[in-house]
């Protein structure tokens, strides 16, 4: 972590840099340039889920040369246990119709599968024209339902992971890098 000029504080508790900024922004730039020829003229619609996305999305809309659309949804689980389930609560629905459009989902991290699979349901019922995957972070070891991912950035290791939008408790989403916790710095709930 020599490399970053950040608050010690904000780095409290990191344990490992897995991926730097640069590879972050070189592996999203691929992915930019996949989906900008993979859609011409298609003008999607990129949905995300706030707010670990949020930079992610922001990064990859970027780096994406073709016209698009961009929308946020926002959920909530009801409890610990609907979560594991894959049961959550849409806080905030999209603003705009997504029938008839080819829509790219674009996902910061993908667990268990259990919410994208429910969310991707909830979002077919719609009847958009195309419904794919964009994800930057597979934790593939702990899928308890297979999701379709048509774009992936890296394969991630069973850790619990922060920066570039991850968080713990809502700390650490602004690291530049993402890394691994120290347990000790994992509090149990």
């Amino acid at each position: 972590m020599d490399e970053y000029s950040l608050n010690r504080e904000l780095l409290d508790g990191v344990d490992k840099v897995l991926f730097s900024s640069q590879q972050i922004q070189t592996r999203v730039e691929e992915l930019g340039s996949r989906i900008s020829r993979d859609y011409v003229g298609k003008k999607p619609l990129l949905v995300g889920v706030l707010r670990g996305v949020v930079f992610f999305m922001v990064d990859l809309m970027r780096t994406i040369d073709i016209p698009l659309e961009v929308d946020f949804m926002s959920i909530s689980s009801y409890s610990p246990e609907s979560r594991n389930l894959g049961l959550v609560r849409v806080v905030k629905d999209l603003e705009l119709s997504i029938t008839g459009r080819h829509v790219l989902f674009v996902e910061d991290i993908i667990d268990t599968g259990m919410t994208l699979n429910h969310l991707l349901r909830t979002l077919k019922a719609r009847q958009p024209a195309s419904l794919e995957v964009c994800v930057l972070f597979d934790k593939g070891k702990n899928r308890q339902i297979e999701v379709p991912i048509k774009y992936k950035g890296f394969d991630i290791p069973d850790a619990f992971v922060v920066g570039y939008g991850l968080d713990y408790r809502e700390g650490y989403r602004n690291l530049p890098f993402v890394a691994t916790l120290n347990p000790q710095s994992i509090r149990s709930e």
